[in-house]
């Protein structure tokens, strides 16, 4: 009689979790992070990139999970940690998916981390430089020059640097 339970049991739980689409796990992660517990809404993110999804879910899913670590929110990881995953995470939307709308912000958000947060000055300019060359007339483009011009300085350092080209 008790293992008949545990078998029933069993079948209840794998059949509640057969049954979940992708879309009902990316409603329940979204839920999760609402609620401010962001380590099981990574964790469905990171599940759900283990799946085969479409191209589209796949990008809002990597953006996400991104999204959370650029914002440091699991405590398990170091700051710098958690920043280079979101580095990462952004690089790869533009890299596996370049003709999708979210791939010149992600390419962009990847130099801007790598640069402003991580001091990774090479691998910023690297980014940025792919950034300029695949995306020349995005709006983000005059801003990329500038992270470029600017890299590595201080804030009175770039100050000063403007104020000198204006005189």
């Amino acid at each position: 009689m008790k293992n008949l339970l545990t078998i029933l049991i069993l079948g209840l739980i794998i059949a509640g979790c057969a049954g979940k689409t992708p879309e009902d796990k990316l409603k329940e992660a979204a839920d999760y992070a609402e609620k401010q517990n962001f380590v099981e809404a990574a964790k469905i993110y990171e599940e759900l990139l283990g799946e085969e999804i479409d191209d589209t879910l796949a990008v809002e899913v990597l953006y996400r999970l991104a999204t959370i670590y650029q914002n440091k929110l699991i405590g398990s990881l170091s700051g710098e940690e958690s920043l280079e995953k979101a580095a990462q995470l952004f690089r790869s939307i533009y890299e596996k998916y370049p003709k999708n709308e979210k791939a010149p912000m992600s390419l962009f958000l990847a130099g801007f981390i790598q640069a402003n947060d991580l001091k990774h000055f090479k691998e910023a300019t690297e980014t940025y430089q792919l950034f300029l060359e695949k995306f020349p007339h995005h709006e983000l483009a005059i801003s990329a020059s500038e992270e470029l011009d600017n890299m590595g300085l201080t804030p009175d350092e770039i100050l000063k640097k403007k104020v000198g080209a204006d005189l």
